[in-house]
């Protein structure tokens, strides 16, 4: 019996190293013998970095940096030497949970800590860029960012504009001569699954600016401050598209990562899957084991389970899924490549109490082992 585990974490209880654990313990249970391969993984967003790491043997660098208010924090980032690859999560220096609700405000945060963490990488000799750009504070269109690695963004005194969403009125003229030289050799692969464009009702300022502090005033103004940014680069870069599906992530930083960077956008499962080299465990599988903490049917949307059992399907290897919860329309899931899947809670209980990580853990675990003694009663 070979089983491959890749399973997502069970945010705020179970991280994916611990549930991978606590499958591996169920199956040996039932088949001691069992050669288990527990891979971690994420979709893209939180957890991203340290899936990669774990996988590929990198190490993390620790790093001092601004954060979305412009205070100094420490920050890291992963690194993988024998690949000269960096991975950053861009929400280590400008998410939003590193600041307090009070300082919620796409006016003033900055992306500014992102560009200092590519930087710090690209002056240790790193030119391969993996970033996942999930959970921001900002809306600054990624100025702050690009500030970081030497461009400039202009007022009409010719001096640099403030940091956040208000830098953008700003704008009278953007340099490109000063930016890090390096830049020229360096690629970025962005994992991105948000679909939204720079502006307009889809755009970030109208979608995502009221998560981040925005009263409906801001959202207006930002949305057209980020429209006049868009076409004053196009006079510097005539490539740049702000229509792109993606160039509204983070607030606009997927607009930069595109327009400046020349990066790729990559759906962040598939790009996990990848760099983790998923395949090569999946296909010598006789099972193949994912999850998450709740399945619906938006884990077919480009969630780490799905993900995973569209790469198994590619060898027609059978799929179980384990989620903390599921709901109704989670048996959409069973046409995208889960042939089965099995929420986890055995008795009536609150919230927090089949969130504690030690119940979670058991519940998983348990699961599992049923789960593995009813295949094997039917071999």
């Amino acid at each position: 019996m070979k089983v491959t585990i890749a399973i997502d974490s069970f945010k705020g209880s179970l991280s994916t190293f611990q549930a991978g654990k606590a499958i591996d313990e169920g199956i040996r249970k039932v088949y001691p013998e069992a050669e288990i391969t527990v891979c971690p993984l994420a979709d893209g967003g939180e957890g991203t970095l340290d899936a990669v790491i774990a996988a590929t043997g990198g190490e993390m660098v620790e790093v001092t940096v601004h954060n979305p208010i412009g205070d100094f924090i420490k920050s890291s980032y992963g690194i993988v030497p024998h690949r000269k690859t960096a991975i950053i999560e861009m929400s280590a220096a400008a998410g939003i949970t590193l600041i307090d609700e009070k300082d919620r405000n796409p006016l003033n945060t900055t992306t500014y800590g992102v560009g200092e963490l590519i930087r710090d990488a690209i002056s240790k000799d790193y030119r391969k860029f993996i970033v996942g750009i999930g959970g921001s504070a900002t809306n600054d269109g990624g100025i702050g960012m690009l500030q970081a690695l030497g461009f400039e963004f202009l007022d009409k005194n010719g001096s640099q504009v403030a940091f956040g969403a208000k830098g953008l009125k700003e704008i009278a003229e953007i340099k490109t001569d000063n930016a890090i030289k390096e830049l020229r050799e360096c690629s970025f692969c962005v994992a991105c699954d948000v679909k939204n464009t720079l502006c307009g009702e889809n755009g970030c300022s109208a979608v995502y600016g009221p998560q981040k502090g925005a009263t409906p005033e801001m959202i207006k103004d930002m949305d057209a401050w980020l429209l006049d940014y868009a076409k004053l680069i196009q006079k510097v870069l005539p490539a740049a598209d702000a229509n792109i599906p993606g160039t509204g992530a983070a607030g606009g930083l997927g607009f930069a990562f595109l327009s400046y960077l020349d990066a790729t956008l990559q759906s962040g499962i598939d790009l996990v899957i990848k760099e983790i080299e998923l395949e090569k465990y999946v296909k010598d599988a006789d099972i193949v084991i994912t999850g998450e903490g709740r399945l619906d049917r938006q884990s077919y949307m480009g969630k780490a389970p799905v993900g995973v059992a569209r790469l198994a399907k590619k060898y027609n290897k059978p799929v179980i899924a384990f989620s903390g919860c599921v709901t109704e329309d989670a048996i959409s899931c069973n046409e995208h490549g889960i042939d089965a899947f099995f929420p986890i809670l055995k008795t009536p209980c609150t919230l927090q109490e089949a969130m504690d990580s030690e119940r979670a853990y058991q519940n998983l675990s348990d699961t599992a082992e049923q789960v593995f003694r009813l295949i094997k009663s039917c071999r």
